[in-house]
């Protein structure tokens, strides 16, 4: 998967460093969960001290923009994850609330809303469903017996 990430940066004429490989090999860890933005800065300060802060944001945002990573904020905290789909880039998410998994969802609502909006034009839309992922079932379900 980081091979994809490099060719996608090297396409759209970025350097590639020994930060941002390091950058690459952490978020890679995070393709089925959303991680922190501020803990991402932690960790790369913490291998990299000299590391400014704006360096950090500004590669999690390439990346962002190249489809590297998604990127969502909730509460008012951003949240990183690696991309779990390089081929198809547009894609929605369930995310279990107890245990933070992500799973791809294919089905994309957008046709839907549409048809209920005539002459309106949609720009942009994000869709998150929220449960409880078949793991975190069965395990409550199993410490109830």
């Amino acid at each position: 998967m980081i091979e994809v990430a490099v060719k996608l940066l090297q396409k759209n004429n970025y350097k590639i460093t020994k930060q941002r490989l390091s950058l690459l090999e952490y978020l890679s860890h995070f393709q089925e969960q959303y991680i922190n933005v501020v803990a991402v800065d932690k960790y790369m300060h913490s291998i990299y001290p000299g590391m400014s802060h704006n360096t950090v944001y500004r590669n999690i945002k390439e990346f962002e923009e190249v489809g590297i990573i998604e990127q969502r904020t909730k509460d008012g905290n951003a949240s990183v994850k690696y991309q779990c789909d390089f081929i198809h880039q547009h894609h929605h998410h369930f995310i279990c609330k107890q245990c933070g998994k992500v799973q791809e969802v294919e089905m994309c609502p957008l046709d839907y809303f549409e048809k209920q909006l005539p002459g309106c034009r949609i720009d942009e839309h994000h869709f998150e469903l929220y449960g409880l992922c078949a793991d975190c079932i069965k395990l409550s379900k199993d410490m109830s017996n």
